[in-house]
């Protein structure tokens, strides 16, 4: 990949190379990459020449919520909203998953559109099946390690006739549980049923985290493509796959990818493997993550301090984790009960505790979870907080601080990100990327 040129190859160049977005007529691919970062002008042009010539009465965009405020998919979503708003009806569907609905406040300060367009997706009940993932074929992936069947639901939206195109925009970045973020998981799990949330995460925490984390081929991406081309194949889905990276508090895009191919996700998830994987010089003694409040508000979103550190963790090592703006554990009520019940204790009892109780066979999503949030012993972490008690700490299996403490002596705004003369290894958002010692 060439990170110096903006554009990567004209539009109808790269969509004869790749044939994205030919079997529905929705033009060619297009790609465009920068070092310096890629500017709104640019974006804007290409975003229109996505859907220059198509005959639009109704569109569904899919963003992610303000989980992933620096990915730059709010941006877009309104630049789309803007050109598209005085010819088409225009309906907003977040790719939530599991997460709580996206709020008045957070609609106007990360989607910029307006609320009444929002449609909240309900990982439990808006769903329909489209089929199933063949057993023998989640077996072949896995090399055994789980047999069944996993069934692909949606939320029944995306089959709606009535709309001409449906817009996925996410970003692409290491993920604990598919390896790469976005591309076909935001419809799967984003816009996706309680069924397919559990058994992939599940998969994943079979398969193991530190096998997962920053691959692009993975088990539970391959049941991903297998159902993106079994089932949702017929679908006028056109995907906007973002790269970025933070430099003193500026989201900078280094790469727009837009089309329909597997390739074009491959090209982003290779530029986001050079952007934001940064490999440490030796096992991190200590580290500081600090999880910015507006964006982390319960340990289910917060735990990526612990996903995208555990590969760069020393054995005994230290990993604090400054969180004030968390105050529960689950994004919602029945995954919060499951958490302070059986806790981030390790993974080979939560796998004792799935075969004998009910509950977290039902929610396998918060069982891959659970494993997922335990260094198995390895590390220690600390949770600094002040809206939760140390009760309530402890009580899920982590070490507590008082934030105020915490912040006295591990300021963000003296820390500089990576080492510091003190020894502390900072980093000042973890959901931008993974750190590893190659070992």
């Amino acid at each position: 990949m060439n990170a110096d040129a903006d554009t990567y190859a004209d539009a109808c160049a790269y969509g004869n190379a790749y044939g994205h977005g030919n079997a529905y007529g929705y033009g060619n691919g297009y790609a465009l990459t920068s070092d310096a970062g890629i500017p709104d002008s640019q974006l804007r042009d290409a975003l229109a020449q996505s859907v220059a010539g198509r005959p639009l009465k109704k569109i569904l965009l899919i963003p992610p919520d303000a989980t992933r405020a620096h990915s730059c998919a709010g941006k877009i979503t309104a630049m789309y909203y803007e050109m598209l708003k005085g010819t088409c009806h225009i309906d907003v569907l977040p790719a939530l998953g599991t997460h709580e609905p996206v709020s008045r406040r957070e609609c106007d300060d990360f989607l910029g559109v307006p609320y009444a367009s929002v449609i909240h997706h309900h990982w439990r009940d808006d769903v329909v099946k489209l089929g199933e993932v063949p057993g023998e074929f989640v077996a072949s992936v896995s090399e055994g390690l789980v047999t069944t069947p996993v069934e692909v639901e949606v939320n029944r939206l995306l089959l709606d006739p009535s709309y001409d195109l449906i817009v996925s925009i996410g970003q692409v970045v290491p993920h604990e549980v598919v390896g790469m973020a976005n591309y076909s998981k935001n419809i799967f799990v984003g816009c996706g049923g309680s069924s397919m949330i559990n058994s992939s995460h599940m998969l994943g925490a079979y398969c193991g985290i530190e096998n997962i984390l920053g691959r692009v081929d993975t088990p539970v991406r391959r049941v991903f493509d297998y159902a993106e081309e079994n089932f949702i194949a017929d679908l006028p889905l056109l995907y906007v796959l973002t790269v970025t990276t933070q430099s003193s508090f500026e989201t900078i895009l280094h790469g727009l990818f837009i089309g329909r191919g597997r390739s074009l996700f491959e090209e982003a998830a290779n530029l986001s493997r050079q952007k934001n994987i940064t490999f440490v010089d030796e096992p991190l003694r200590r580290a500081v993550v600090y999880l910015d409040e507006h964006e982390f508000k319960s340990t289910w979103l917060g735990n990526k301090a612990i996903y995208r550190t555990r590969k760069a963790m020393a054995d005994g090592g230290e990993l604090i984790v400054l969180a004030p703006g968390v105050g529960r554990f689950g994004e919602d009520s029945v995954i919060d009960g499951l958490i302070r019940k059986y806790g981030y204790v390790g993974r080979r009892q939560i796998l004792e505790r799935i075969a004998e109780n009910e509950d977290l066979r039902r929610n396998l999503s918060a069982a891959a979870h659970l494993i997922h949030g335990s260094s198995d012993g390895r590390f220690t972490i600390t949770y600094a907080v002040d809206k939760l008690s140390r009760q309530e700490i402890e009580g899920v299996g982590f070490r507590y601080a008082p934030l105020s403490d915490m912040l006295a002596s591990y300021d963000p705004a003296r820390l500089k990100e990576g080492p510091n003369p003190s020894g502390i290894y900072f980093i000042g958002n973890p959901a931008l990327g993974m750190w590893a010692y190659e070992r």
